[in-house]
C-alpha cells in the first residue's frame, strides 16, 4: 500500500470515528473500523475512476450517507 493510501485509509478512519460520535454510536473494534475503512477508500477509489471527481469529496460523501443506512 503506498504513501497516499494509507494517508487515505487513515482519514477515513477519523472521519468514521468523527461520524459513529456524533451519532452517539458505540465504536467498533479497531480491526472493524479499518476494514470498513479500507472498503470505503476501495469504494471511493472506483467512483472516481468512474466518474472523474475527488477521491476526498467521495469518502465525505458515502461516510455522511453512513448515518442514512
Amino acid at each position: 500500500m503506498g504513501f497516499f493510501r494509507k494517508q487515505e485509509n487513515e482519514l477515513a478512519v477519523k472521519l468514521l470515528k468523527w461520524q459513529y460520535n456524533r451519532m452517539n454510536l458505540p465504536l467498533p473494534d479497531d480491526a472493524s473500523l479499518r476494514s470498513h475503512a479500507d472498503r470505503l477508500v476501495d469504494d471511493a477509489h472506483r467512483i472516481a475512476k468512474e466518474k472523474g471527481s475527488n477521491v476526498l469529496g467521495i469518502l465525505k460523501e458515502l461516510i455522511h450517507d453512513m448515518k442514512k443506512k
